[in-house]
């Protein structure tokens, strides 16, 4: 394993929104309409140009693309090959695959809450979608793993209540507190992510996906090295006042979500989406640049999917991905020296900006052959995403505690070593898999029809009194 992987373990996770399929959609029920006075929280879904399939074997390719990046990224496998440690240098693999997880979310989680349109719901699975798996991940490196050879990282063990806290509501790294296990620092950016969609939603601005994503990718162009690090946790005891009054908010928000009453719902999403933009204008811990950038590429993921289904012309859709991707190679070109690097964690501005533009790319070519066949290892690899970036990290620090003092030489010991890391790690994801993952989602849609039919949304005034035809669909 390479020494710099190891160093910087905090590894760039996936999205697991981006591990998580699609829910089939249901018979459309006329298009989607902003919240109106006695609208409901749970509003008619989407119509679309052509139906979204139960199944995107493309996007599962990509994640599967994307899970191989990273978990080879961090195994350190372009160091065992000859030339391959110059390789760094110019594509950061790590950062690659994040990046493609990040446009899978952007261009499937809005298209998800838009189908449906039921806020509560979207949260409910969400929430089971990743707080089992990460959970069940965690108890197993403390039960595994020993102290002196764990993956969880020490400042749970220091401070386990304030680490719990911050972890928990997936906003550690936007909060000064260490992930508990490093592969979930990108899940603060997606769920910060779900904040903006929920309000976007809510307000009716969901189909502005195009100049949101311009907005981020501007202000990571101009303002990408002035915006602050960690401003506001500058010690413990701030670091605890943000966490406690981040909690009480979001708690607060998902009691209102919880309702399905209009106005309420209104105030949570604003409370979330208010919590999300304050994080990450004041208090990220990536570089000012790759916050932006992180979001104006989710946004315009988002972009590619209203393209696809006919909700945005093709000229301001194109221009809109060209500039993100313009401003994202720019912004490494600029910024990404330095002490920049430690926040990016890439070797160089040419490692991000390469490996950026490598992402778009191809991102890109699995839309347009994304009516292709799809190896079904490929897809199936896709299907254990999520599991298999929970799972990479700790089963590293496993074998190199098996390992100690019997290290594996040569090229043949490195060979069966890489293999025998990829036959276990795909072995235990696909465990997770079905152990954990499918029947938490499966209790989180049980769950879900249990709020509808015990607490139902209030009746939709204006749904009732309007053909779904009469409700035009927006053009952006």
């Amino acid at each position: 394993m390479c020494t710099r992987c190891v160093r910087m373990f905090r590894s760039r996770a996936p999205a697991p929104d981006a591990a998580a399929r699609p829910d089939a959609a249901r018979p459309p029920a006329g298009p989607l309409r902003p919240y109106g006075p006695g609208d409901s929280a749970s509003l008619p879904p989407v119509t679309l140009n052509s139906p979204a399939p139960s199944r995107l074997g493309w996007l599962d390719a990509l994640r599967g693309l994307a899970a191989l990046a990273v978990a080879m990224h961090h195994f350190g496998l372009l160091d065992k090959l000859p030339h391959g440690a110059r390789v760094p240098q110019y594509l950061d693999l790590g950062f690659f695959g994040v990046m493609l997880f990040f446009l899978v979310s952007g261009y499937i989680i809005p298209a998800s809450l838009e189908r449906h349109g039921n806020v509560r719901a979207f949260w409910t699975g969400r929430i089971f979608r990743i707080h089992p798996a990460v959970i069940v991940t965690v108890v197993g490196c403390l039960l595994v793993l020993p102290r002196d050879a764990t993956s969880v990282q020490g400042f749970a063990f220091a401070h386990p209540l304030l680490s719990a806290t911050a972890n928990a509501l997936m906003l550690q790294d936007l909060m000064g507190v260490p992930s508990t296990l490093g592969v979930l620092w990108s899940l603060s950016y997606e769920m910060v992510f779900y904040y903006f969609v929920t309000a976007l939603f809510v307000l009716g601005w969901h189909r502005r996906s195009a100049p949101i994503a311009f907005g981020f990718a501007a202000v990571a162009l101009v303002l990408g090295a002035w915006l602050p690090i960690g401003a506001v946790t500058v010690d413990l005891a701030s670091t605890r006042h943000l966490v406690v009054s981040g909690a009480v908010l979001v708690v607060t928000a998902m009691a209102c979500l919880a309702t399905a009453r209009p106005d309420l719902t209104r105030w949570g999403a604003l409370l979330l989406g208010g919590l999300g933009l304050a994080l990450i204008t004041l208090n990220g811990r990536a570089a000012g640049f790759e916050t932006m950038l992180i979001f104006a590429t989710m946004f315009a993921g988002t972009v590619l999917h209203r393209l696809e289904h006919g909700q945005i012309d093709r000229l301001p859709a194109l221009l809109c991905c060209a500039f993100v991707i313009v401003c994202g190679v720019t912004a490494g070109y600029l910024y990404d020296h330095g002490t920049a690097l430690w926040h990016t964690w890439t070797a160089s501005w040419t490692a991000f900006s390469t490996a950026y533009l490598a992402a778009w790319g191809v991102f890109v070519t699995g839309l347009l052959l994304r009516r292709r066949h799809v190896p079904r290892w490929l897809s199936g690899l896709g299907t254990i995403s999520f599991s298999v970036y929970l799972l990479h990290g700790p089963l590293m620090v496993f074998l190199a505690w098996k390992l100690r003092g019997h290290p594996l030489t040569g090229w043949q010991g490195q060979t069966a070593l890489t293999l025998g890391y990829l036959a276990a790690l795909v072995t235990l994801g696909h465990l997770s898999h079905c152990l954990v993952e499918l029947p938490c989602q499966a209790l989180g849609r049980k769950a879900a029809r249990a709020l509808d039919r015990h607490f139902p949304p209030p009746a939709q005034a204006h749904a009732d009194r309007l053909p779904a035809e009469a409700v035009p669909a927006a053009r952006t």
